[in-house]
């Protein structure tokens, strides 16, 4: 097949002439054939991120407000052809996927079977797809991509199998933000009775963090959201000890509205698809307080650099995605809170095509 080894990190298959990571190639070898530790999946439903859908959303809306959604799955398609991967040339970031394995390598070490249907918890950004049928069940609308294809998985790449005791596109949404109330879970129960406030509040990892923040012994949570109508659903699901609205683009408005709930809040949590909101998050954080970033639109240089220039003396985490059993624990979560799940329900009915 090939006189290239395999490596576990998938460096076998990235075809850049220098050598870099699966994520930060410019495209990845497609082939259908396995290296040895690989694993191949036929995939059902590509899962994209908020940032990278919100991006396309917003260059394919013409003047007069409407939505070009042929034009949102047109470039998806050219993305995925052009690169052998999902990952938006704008944001960088990709999502996840689930599917069926299909074949296993003989050397693979994830314990999964031929067989099994699981979502990736790693990004499409470094992953191998092929996309064979044109996309042609999805109208361009939404995150959730019904799809036919394959995609390939390395050594040290992460999938779950799928509960049985849930729905897939439950499953899927959850474990596409499950990296979020994880670590969320770990910050928290590093202070004592911490207030938190939770920026996008009402989305799926903001729900789910501010869940999580409450069972490992938040004081009190804050829920930041944009407008009454996500405040009024973040109120009845019963997730927050106060819920606020705020533009988190707007640092001064930020820091007020997190203030007059109850803050400056000891940890924030960044769960918007919007730039622009890393001076009021820095804002809103108590001095030896800690911003946790979970949003691909943020501008890491502009965190750090408006918090130097803020004399802030905050603790500035990236969520990377992954903590150690984070799809499970972000399951239960779901299981367990029912308010948690009428957000998620509701964001898959709309989501739904007509």
């Amino acid at each position: 097949m090939t006189a290239r080894n395999s490596d576990p990190t998938g460096l076998h298959r990235v075809l850049d002439e220098t050598v870099v990571l699966p994520q930060a190639a410019r495209r990845l070898d497609t082939r259908h054939e396995l290296w040895p530790d690989e694993v191949r999946i036929r995939v059902e439903k590509l899962n994209l991120d908020a940032a990278s859908y919100r991006q396309l959303e917003r260059k394919h809306t013409a003047g007069d407000g409407s939505v070009d959604h042929g034009a949102i799955r047109a470039e998806v398609l050219d993305i995925v052809a052009t690169r052998g991967k999902m990952q938006n040339p704008e944001t960088g970031s990709g999502g996840m996927l689930v599917g069926t394995v299909e074949e296993v390598g003989p050397d693979s070490p994830l314990g999964l079977r031929p067989g099994d249907r699981v979502a990736t918890l790693v990004s499409l950004t470094l992953t191998p797809l092929v996309i064979e049928d044109g996309l042609r069940d999805w109208d361009g609308r939404g995150e959730q991509v019904p799809c036919e294809g394959y995609a390939v998985l390395f050594g040290r790449s992460i999938a779950a199998v799928l509960p049985d005791d849930l729905p897939a596109d439950l499953s899927l949404s959850v474990m596409d933000v499950c990296g979020a109330p994880a670590l969320t879970a770990r910050v928290v129960e590093g202070y004592d009775a911490p207030t938190v406030a939770v920026i996008g509040g009402g989305g799926k990892s903001g729900s789910l963090s501010l869940a999580a923040a409450r069972r490992a012994g938040a004081g009190r949570t804050i829920g930041v959201v944009p407008h009454e109508r996500e405040a009024a659903r973040l109120r009845e699901a019963g997730l927050a000890d106060e819920v606020v609205i705020a533009d988190a683009r707007n640092p001064i408005g930020l820091r007020d509205a997190v203030t007059a709930a109850g803050g400056p809040a000891d940890v924030t949590v960044v769960c918007v698809d919007v730039p622009g909101c890393e001076g009021g998050a820095i804002l809103a954080t108590a001095d030896r307080g800690t911003v946790i970033f979970f949003s691909m639109a943020t501008s890491f240089s502009a965190a750090a650099l408006g918090a130097e220039g803020l004399a802030a003396d905050v603790t500035m985490l990236v969520g990377t995605g992954y903590t150690p059993g984070h799809a499970a624990h972000a399951l239960e979560l779901l299981r367990d809170n029912a308010g948690v799940r009428r957000l998620f329900e509701a964001r898959l009915a709309h989501e739904a095509p007509a």
